[in-house]
Parts: C-alpha cells; structure tokens; sequence
C-alpha cells in the first residue's frame, strides 16, 4: 500500500460572501468558483508530492463520503482561478523536483467544469503533471481539452452493480462507464479507486464484475482497493446528518486481501 504524507494547509468550511461584482458568468467562464480546501499530499492523489485543490458541490451522496461539508457550494468559498494559480506557482519547485504535480479533487470538480479546466490547463502551463480525481457521473463535462490538459484520471468506482451503485450514491451507475470507456478510447491514463465496504459493496459478483471492466479497458495502470473507514463520522454529527453506516465495520485484512486477488488475477496492478 501507499503511504500517505499529508498537511493540511487552508480549509475553508464555511460560506463567505461573493466576490464584489460577483455574476453567474465568472462561472460560466471558469474565472472563479467554490473552493473547499487545499491540501499538499504524498502517495494517493498521482505521483510524487502533490497540490490538491477539493472543490465544493457534488451530485453524488455516497453513504460513506467522509467529506459531506463539499456536498454544496455552501461549503465552499468563491474563489478565483488566477489566485489558486499563484498558490501552485509558490509550491512549483517542491512538486517539480519529487515528480508530483497538482490534483484538483472535491466534493466533484465537474460541477464546475469551466473552473476545473482552468486550473488543469494553468497548471499544465507550468509544465506541470495534473491529476484529475472524480466519480465521472458528471464526465459529459469533461470537454475534450480539459481531457488533453490531465495527464491522469484517478476514477471512483463506486460499484458495477447498478443496483448497488443506486443504493451506494443515489444515482445512476451508467454515466460513470460511458465515461471510462471514454477515456479509454482517448489512450487517457487511469488509476481505479474502489471502497469496499463490508455489506454493501464488498459481494463477489460486484467486485468480479468491475474487475472484468476494468481489464478490458486497456488504459487503467493501477487498481486502489481502498477499506471503508469512519473518520468522517464527526462531520455528520457536526452538520445535523444521520450517518447510514453507523452499524459497519472496517473490512478485515482478509477481505481486503480477497477483493484484490480478484483484480490482481485479471492482470491488474492493485495496491
């Protein structure tokens, strides 16, 4: 497994009013958007020490997402694109010289494709590499360029069985395989990221079944099994939230083991 270094450097959890002179067209535009938090990360976000920026808005609501506060812009601050630049450009030397990048991340970056595509295609300006994590339900927003600008795209998986994947998110399972089957046909590096979540997610048809996609995609390097935790239990109880898997242990090593075995046997890289 990775190991994971990381500094919490800005978190914005509450709402702040609009810039002045603030209209719906800066977001249209890209030129600002809502910004939870950023992060600099080692070991999960794409290689080497990365900038992370975690946007705010997401149309998934995952029973075990540790980050309910970026559901909404609400838990986020407008934000413009140029000063989230000139952050990455003061880190610039320190992600240079250990081979990371930047990754913009949420809540789900897509909400706010223009924004999104800024920063992919500024930090890319750098000479940069830049990291794209999402669920891809929203990747019909990906235009074609802000797909050029990302050198990696760290999909969210949440599970091949539609029905679980309903039960998991609230939404649908399809948009997410289009868009993996998109970023196939574009030859767009990918690294899988799956949760298993004991009594949810963890069936060995679900897990069979995403592997099998998986492999005959032909772009994923990597396969993240990742274990359900409940560290963001707290943030539940401190938005007045019932939290749905109270009841829910961890996987234990053997599961965890077992689910990738599953993906490592259809020739996949797992970690």
């Amino acid at each position: 497994m990775n190991t994971v270094s990381t500094v919490h450097v800005a978190t914005l959890a509450a709402p702040r009013p609009p810039l002045p002179g603030y209209d719906p067209g800066i977001w249209r535009a890209g030129t600002a958007g809502w910004v939870h938090s950023w992060d600099t990360s080692v070991g999960v976000d794409g290689p080497g020490c990365r900038f992370v920026v975690f946007t705010a808005g997401c149309p998934l609501r995952c029973q075990y997402c540790e980050n309910p506060d970026t559901w909404t812009s609400l838990g986020g601050q407008v934000t413009q694109i140029e000063d989230v630049l000139e952050r990455v450009r003061r880190f610039r030397p320190a992600l240079v010289a250990s081979g990371g990048g930047v990754t913009i991340s949420g809540g789900e970056p897509l909400v706010q494709p223009a924004f999104t595509a800024r920063f992919l295609a500024g930090a890319r300006e750098m000479g940069l590499h830049t990291a794209l994590d999402t669920s891809g339900a929203l990747g019909h927003l990906a235009t074609d360029q802000l797909l050029e600008d990302t050198s990696l795209v760290l999909l969210d998986i949440k599970s091949f069985d539609p029905q679980t994947y309903k039960v998991t998110t609230g939404k649908e399972l399809a948009p997410t395989l289009r868009f993996a089957r998109r970023l196939a046909d574009l030859g767009k590096p990918v690294h899988v990221r799956f949760v298993l979540v004991p009594g949810l997610t963890d069936a060995p048809e679900n897990i069979d079944g995403l592997a099998d996609f998986v492999a005959g995609l032909g772009n994923v390097e990597r396969v993240d099994v990742l274990a359900y935790h409940r560290l963001g239990v707290s943030k539940y109880e401190q938005l007045g939230l019932r939290y749905r898997l109270a009841g829910t242990p961890p996987p234990t090593r053997g599961q965890l083991e077992d689910a990738r075995r599953r993906f490592s046997s259809r020739g996949l890289v797992v970690s």
